[in-house]
């Protein structure tokens, strides 16, 4: 991600920061052939625009680009996206955190996905001069651990199955020393990891617990967990071809949890980090779970299906059971987990649910901090009655679907030991459309607001 950005200011085109409300003012302050230029070209200072000023020979001479009072990261984003390839500078100071949120935007914005296009061209080289006050490891980390998570949500489940998920949790492992073992087919029931196999094991790509550590074992405990439903058809209870056209992005609660994982391991936080991902794909064949069927969980609850296109929650119950069991100091996990969620935020605000005020409240405040926006929703207890099953112990989908966001993320508390503060995450993972630093498809939403949390919180 460095890669974009320059030390070399010497032929950099410079950028002039213009506040949008005080556009009047500056443009009464120009000569008069920039202010003509300005007005001839429609160039009225409208936060997001910019205006390109050629010099005598017809080349680039000047960047004017406005922007609001307080931009924010897609704000600053508009500026790389309405460029053409050269090397540029931003002049003047404008502090360290819009610095920093300038040079993130301009990195995450360079991002494409171009793994599977034969005669893909080369993006068009747009360089930064790195601006001034700018925390540089702070950007590159963010947006090694956003193209990592986009990376591997993007890939198709033909090459990101359970196996391949576990590649790459072992590739990050590699990089950064930490331990990491993998739980396959089988010696999931041997290890007592019964709704994971559940789930799983109708694919021929076997199931399988990802479970990586890293850091002094002495350190606080953070453990992170994510969903890690590589493909999901729904099951028995298959989705239409409208519902499973996305679904290669349903592992991606465990690519966020490893984006995260990044950035800790590189900022060398003084933790120690677990983190667990149960791999499967939802698929369809003679051993599938079916509607009906009682499944066992690490924890001893029995678990009854009423939807086999839930069951992201079920692989779930067992990942969280063995977080909780070591009584970790937090546990956040990560999961497109509900339809609800979109429903009730759209897609580009992730639910946040959380059983400890403090947390939810450091959670919040990063969230606002480093502009990756989450809303706090109810673990409403009124509700707790929908997820009591008739024949096991808690249903997987309880009948009516109203809340069924607050449902889902109950029945996951019930899987986190009592005392434990832990907060969980109800996310879409994916832009629909392309936006200035956002292209269509995966994406990490609320990964750089839980690292932020931990740095706050154990320093680094």
């Amino acid at each position: 991600m460095s890669d974009f950005f320059t030390e070399d200011a010497a032929v950099a085109v410079a950028v002039e920061i213009i506040p949008s409300s005080s556009f009047d003012d500056w443009l009464a302050d120009q000569p008069e052939n920039l202010a003509n230029w300005a007005r001839s070209t429609g160039f009225k200072g409208k936060a997001g625009t910019l205006s390109m000023l050629p010099d005598e020979t017809g080349g680039l001479a000047k960047v004017l680009f406005a922007v609001a009072d307080e931009p924010g990261l897609w704000d600053w984003a508009k500026l790389p996206a309405g460029l053409p390839a050269g090397r540029y500078r931003v002049d003047g100071d404008h502090g360290g955190e819009a610095a920093t949120s300038l040079a993130l935007a301009w990195a995450l914005d360079a991002y494409a996905f171009k793994r599977y296009k034969r005669d893909a061209e080369p993006s068009a080289e747009k360089l930064l001069v790195w601006p001034d006050g700018c925390d540089r490891d702070a950007v590159v980390a963010a947006a090694a651990a956003t193209g990592l998570v986009r990376d591997l949500i993007n890939t198709p489940a033909s090459d990101m199955g359970p196996d391949g998920l576990a590649a790459a949790a072992e590739d990050l492992a590699r990089d950064h020393g930490a331990e990491i073992t993998v739980v396959v087919g089988d010696d999931l029931l041997e290890r007592n990891f019964p709704a994971v196999h559940a789930v799983g094991r109708a694919h021929d790509r076997a199931p399988r617990l990802i479970d990586l550590r890293w850091g002094d074992p002495a350190a606080p405990k953070v453990t992170l967990v994510g969903k890690g439903v590589c493909f999901d058809t729904g099951g028995l209870d298959i989705k239409s071809a409208a519902g499973m056209k996305l679904m290669k992005k349903d592992m991606g609660g465990g690519a966020h949890v490893l984006g995260v994982a990044k950035m800790v391991m590189a900022a060398a936080l003084p933790v120690r980090l677990r983190v667990l991902v149960p791999a499967v794909e939802n698929s369809i064949a003679g051993n599938a779970m079916r509607p009906g069927d009682i499944v066992a969980t690490r924890k001893g609850l029995s678990i009854e299906i009423n939807n086999t296109d839930a069951e992201g929650r079920v692989i779930l119950a067992d990942a969280l059971t063995e977080a909780a069991a070591e009584t970790p100091d937090l546990i956040v996990d990560f999961a497109t987990l509900t339809g609800a969620a979109r429903v009730a935020l759209g897609t580009d605000l992730p639910a946040l649910y959380c059983n400890d005020e403090a947390l939810a409240a450091d959670i919040l405040g990063a969230a606002e901090a480093s502009d990756d926006p989450l809303w706090r929703m109810p673990l409403w207890a009124g509700y707790e009655e929908k997820v009591d099953a008739k024949v096991g112990d808690v249903d997987n989908a309880p009948e009516g679907g109203y809340g069924g966001s607050i449902t889902a993320a109950l029945f996951l508390q019930r899987f986190v030991a009592d005392g434990v503060p832990w907060a969980h995450l109800d996310l879409m993972a994916w832009n629909l459309s392309t936006r200035a630093g956002r292209p269509e498809g995966g994406e990490a939403m609320g990964m750089r607001a839980v690292y932020q949390m931990l740095r706050n919180r154990y320093g680094g």
